[in-house]
């Protein structure tokens, strides 16, 4: 579309599926904008824009170099939930830093994130220590998640670790699952990342989610593929559709293992600086709200299709 229909469509009421269809996925799957992407935006103007693009809710970055500081979030976190409530969307759950149970900002964070009706946050990662081995490192994870589990039945808010790329724990996905398997599901287990579980899964990813499947309450969609630069292979970040992932397959699955709850829709492919939560863009913001529009109104027909 051209930037006039796009500001168009940004004005009219209802724009994107018919309300039968919109309906049926806010009762499923709350389609959510990771606000990392909106970082140039304040907290209000970011809430009326992901409103207007036709997001459900938020997944609120309250970490460090976030829309709202750890150290801030008694005081922050409320005006910030207000702020998006008034444009008409939910936080749905939040990004956070929390990965240490005995951490002093940890115990306040889950607290007023409760009250304020979140019902997920996203932890931080951990990292094996190689001088220990794989092993020993997962017995480690397995105690320090814990001790966030009972945190998060305390505070009645599930806690979700992100499967991602790399050699942290979570990258195989497997490894996550020997951490996860035997912790009540409704408080603490995994935000599924269906581009890292194909990153690291390859053929082999719908594994990884089967093994998971009871511990998914909320999920990361994007898409890539596999590219050569400068003689290594590396992950180039493309829009919903363009890449490797197959999403049919996907969502068949989620629907079969009855997967539902928030979708947070990342940006991680070129957007002027967006795509890394940078505070000043390189590009016209209508490029950026382009890329994001299309990418919600992707989600929305492949998971009415």
């Amino acid at each position: 579309m051209d930037r006039r229909q796009f500001v168009g469509l940004l004005a009219a009421t209802g724009a994107g599926l018919p309300a039968i269809a919109s309906k049926s996925i806010k009762s499923e799957n709350q389609l959510c904008v990771f606000s990392k992407h909106l970082q140039w935006l304040e907290i209000p103007e970011m809430a009326t824009t992901a409103a207007r693009l036709g997001f459900q809710g938020i997944d609120l970055t309250v970490r460090k170099g976030g829309h709202v500081a750890p150290e801030r979030v008694v005081a922050d976190l409320p005006k910030a939930v207000q702020a998006i409530r008034k444009a008409g969307l939910e936080v749905a759950m939040i990004a956070t830093d929390i990965i240490d149970a005995k951490h002093p900002l940890t115990e306040p964070t889950l607290k007023i994130a409760s009250n304020l009706g979140i019902k997920y946050y996203r932890m931080a990662y951990l990292d094996f220590d190689l001088k220990i081995g794989v092993a020993k490192s997962l017995e480690n994870h397995r105690k320090q998640i814990q001790k966030l589990a009972i945190l998060n039945k305390k505070y009645q808010i599930h806690g979700a670790y992100q499967n991602h790329s790399g050699n942290r724990l979570g990258s195989s996905v497997w490894d996550l699952w020997e951490v996860l398997k035997d912790l009540d599901p409704q408080w603490t287990g995994c935000q599924y990342d269906i581009k890292h579980a194909v990153a690291e899964g390859g053929m082999c990813w719908g594994n990884g989610l089967n093994l998971l499947k009871s511990h998914i309450r909320c999920m990361d969609m994007k898409d890539f593929y596999w590219t050569k630069k400068e003689g290594r292979w590396q992950h180039q970040l493309v829009p919903l559709g363009e890449g490797m992932v197959d999403y049919k397959t996907y969502l068949s699955l989620l629907k079969l293992y009855k997967i539902t709850g928030p979708m947070s829709i990342h940006y991680e492919f070129p957007l002027g600086g967006a795509e890394v939560g940078k505070q000043q863009l390189t590009v016209v913001k209508d490029t950026v709200l382009e890329a994001i529009k299309k990418d919600l109104e992707t989600l929305k027909q492949l998971l009415t299709s």
